[in-house]
């Protein structure tokens, strides 16, 4: 247990100070401590329900949260996250693997494209946003991972949101996509409820902290530096654990 408890701690600590889902940071870690792929991805989806509602609820605090727009993004979300259990379970670990270290490949590449931000926001249509949130719950969820760090481009690339607004609309999303992953993954009996909760309770810690240290004690060139090097790591041991070089 306390080594579950550290776990959490470090992994929500990682994702508040980085403003990261904590799956990228997970899923390596669990299956470097010998869990199995898909218990893993059971795992994240777990604890990303306790830091995406923790986290949701401090931006809508901070006034930064469009319920409206983005309850339309969650739903199709929330929908399309029911499937992935049962795709998680057809795909074969060493596939699921190599889509997660592309998925890493491309959280990494993303720190250095930053989405241009425009001054007037687009208004989409219901249907379209449903759809963006139906696509992305199923491809995200499917591997473990929330889904934000594919909204948050979309919305400032293609619907012109403020770059704040669409992260925390992200965040949000992971609520919607988390809960329906959890059922879907549940029902496929990949979750290990007790592993899961413990992280994910003392993963709530550790995002406080994170956020506190991001604010107050890192310049955000050094978070950068940082979290180029963190993701490097994670890819480098992706490849050894998958290819063996």
């Amino acid at each position: 247990m306390l080594e579950l408890i550290f776990l959490g701690s470090f992994v929500g600590l990682l994702s508040g100070f980085f403003g990261i889902g904590g799956g990228t940071i997970l899923i390596p870690l669990l299956l470097l401590f010998g869990y199995e792929t898909k218990v893993a991805i059971g795992i994240s989806v777990v604890q990303m329900v306790f830091s995406s509602i923790y986290g949701s609820y401090l931006n809508n605090k901070k006034g930064t949260l469009d319920v409206v727009m983005v309850a339309t993004i969650g739903v199709g979300g929330f929908l399309g996250a029911l499937f992935s259990g049962k795709i998680t379970s057809s795909v074969d670990n060493f596939v699921l693997e190599v889509v997660f270290l592309s998925f890493v490949v491309f959280a990494l590449l993303r720190l250095f494209f930053k989405p241009k931000e425009h001054r007037d926001e687009k208004q989409a249509s219901r249907f379209v946003l449903f759809l963006i949130g139906f696509m992305i719950g199923i491809a995200s969820m499917s591997i473990g991972v929330g889904g934000s760090i594919m909204l948050v481009p979309i919305l400032v690339g293609f619907l012109h949101i403020p770059l704040k607004k669409a992260t925390s609309a992200g965040l949000f999303f992971v609520v919607f996509s988390s809960v329906s992953g959890l059922i879907s993954h549940s029902l496929s009996g990949h979750v290990d409820y007790k592993s899961g909760i413990i992280i994910g309770l003392a993963s709530l810690f550790g995002v406080y902290l994170g956020i506190y240290l991001k604010h107050h004690r890192v310049s955000v060139v050094m978070q950068k530096r940082l979290l180029v090097g963190f993701y490097l790591l994670i890819v480098f041991y992706l490849i050894y654990r998958i290819f063996g070089v």
